[in-house]
């Protein structure tokens, strides 16, 4: 059993579901060639893929070419289906800091194909992950400073202020799609700036009011 804690408290989580959504900020939609989604796009990363903070990343030996992708992350600590915008932050437990890791030359493959990418973003070890803040110490997570750095050198920099979907947006749109249960967790995206780690390479995420994540890569 997997599970999540609340910091400054003994609040803990057993992790459900880890549902992502993919093109959420325009720069990082460009950066890669994609097109602009009507819909969100989602898929699922298990709950083996999660990493605690300082921990180690195995990327898997079929994959040349991983990627950081730094994201807010949130806890959902009260359930529902087809929660309406309006109420949809009063559903969510905290906020953490998350990275995406992302295969990217397996991920490129597969979408030639037309076929899934959950084996190029749900290996073991692909969801590092921070403890949450509580969500009153986040003044508005629209509006927050996301960094991140690879052996100190900065990668990615952007705000939440840049996603095409705001908090409430995503909660109220993945719950007309799967019912939210508490301790599942939603990744929101990414901003621009996302390349190649190897062996060795030391990443920090950082998130304004949200905290820190340092991971190494094996």
């Amino acid at each position: 059993m997997h599970q999540v804690r609340i910091t400054g408290s003994e609040t803990t989580y057993n992790v459900g579901k880890i549902i992502c959504l993919g093109r959420n900020y325009l720069d990082h939609i460009r950066e890669l060639g994609n097109k602009v989604p009507d819909r969100a796009v989602l898929f699922c990363k298990p709950t083996t893929s999660l990493l605690e903070n300082g921990g180690l990343i195995e990327i898997p030996s079929y994959s040349s070419n991983c990627h950081h992708e730094l994201e807010l992350a949130l806890l959902v600590g009260r359930g529902g289906k087809n929660i309406s915008q309006d109420t949809a932050l009063s559903h969510l437990a905290g906020y953490g800091v998350a990275i995406d890791l992302t295969l990217r030359d397996l991920q490129d493959e597969l979408k030639s194909k037309g076929l899934p990418w959950e084996i190029a973003k749900g290996f073991d070890t692909s969801c590092p992950l921070s403890d949450f803040v509580p969500v009153t110490a986040v003044d508005n997570p629209n509006n927050i400073q996301l960094t991140m750095t690879v052996n100190g050198e900065l990668r990615q920099q952007g705000t939440t202020a840049q996603m095409m979907r705001s908090v409430e947006e995503i909660v109220a749109e993945i719950s007309t799609y799967f019912t939210l249960e508490p301790g599942d967790i939603i990744l929101t995206g990414t901003p621009a700036g996302v390349s190649r780690i190897v062996s060795g390479d030391k990443l920090q995420g950082d998130i304004e009011q949200v905290g820190s994540l340092q991971v190494t890569v094996a």
